[in-house]
């Protein structure tokens, strides 16, 4: 895995965003440094999804930056930036039906080829030639992920929790310098959740920088460097998992319930 050089890889400044003049996202402001698994969390509505959508290009902002080693990318379509080295695992299981494990991982590494990724969804073009040379990296990122005996099965036959890992797969087959991972545990049975946590560790270990949005607080505090905390669109807290866990604004969120004054 490739890394930024300086103390800041992704740096979120005033990040605002309102739908029917509601605020979702309300002048955020986020720093991630190469290497730290930084985690956002919140209850239901705090604006983790829109936050999520606004880093990774799927939404635009009404107002701020979004600064990727040290570029801004605000402006840039969600495509664009994941030629930068931002990718993408969304909440739920997203996997292209009609073809096989394999396919789907190597659909991953599409944004560099010369074919490109629509090519490579409908099997237009030149991806069969992109195929030969993007195959073996495919076959690599299965054998990380613990889905090397699925690579020739069709991808929507597997259960919810191996979907959720080729996605991981997918995202690390485009060899990313930051993995922006949106809910990946909901829904997912325990020992799918624990595979989940093993894979998210060891990829942490090998110094991937990752942005986990999660509303699971105990599902972040074993992985994360770092939580910050949203609600009603606004950043309330922030700090190491075990400064986080004694927050009395953090508790009250959660709870719906105020702090005393």
């Amino acid at each position: 895995m490739s890394t930024a050089s300086g103390s800041t890889l992704l740096e979120v400044a005033g990040l605002c965003r309102s739908f029917d003049g509601v605020f979702a996202v309300r002048e955020v402001d986020l720093a991630v440094a190469p290497g730290e698994l930084r985690a956002v969390i919140g209850p239901n509505g705090a604006g983790k999804s829109t936050l999520f959508g606004l880093i990774g290009g799927q939404l635009r902002a009404d107002a701020g930056t979004v600064v990727y080693d040290g570029d801004r990318i605000d402006r840039l379509p969600a495509h664009r930036r994941a030629r930068t080295g931002i990718a993408v695992v969304f909440q739920g299981a997203r996997v292209f039906a009609g073809m096989t494990v394999l396919e789907n991982v190597m659909v991953g590494a599409h944004a560099d080829t010369r074919a490109g990724f629509f090519s490579a969804v409908t099997r237009l073009g030149r991806h069969r030639a992109d195929e030969r040379a993007i195959a073996p990296t495919a076959r690599e990122c299965l054998a990380r992920t613990g889905l090397s005996d699925w690579a020739d099965r069709p991808a929507e036959a597997l259960p919810l929790g191996q979907q959720r890992v080729v996605q991981v797969a997918r995202a690390l087959c485009g060899n990313p310098r930051l993995l922006l991972l949106d809910e990946p545990a909901s829904g997912l049975r325990a020992a799918e959740r624990e595979a989940l946590v093993n894979l998210i560790a060891e990829l942490r270990a090998e110094g991937l920088t990752m942005l986990l949005v999660e509303h699971d607080v105990a599902f972040v505090t074993r992985l994360a460097d770092r939580v910050t905390v949203l609600d009603l669109g606004r950043v309330i807290a922030e700090g190491t998992p075990a400064e986080i866990r004694a927050d009395e604004k953090v508790v009250a969120a959660y709870l719906g319930t105020e702090v005393p004054a």
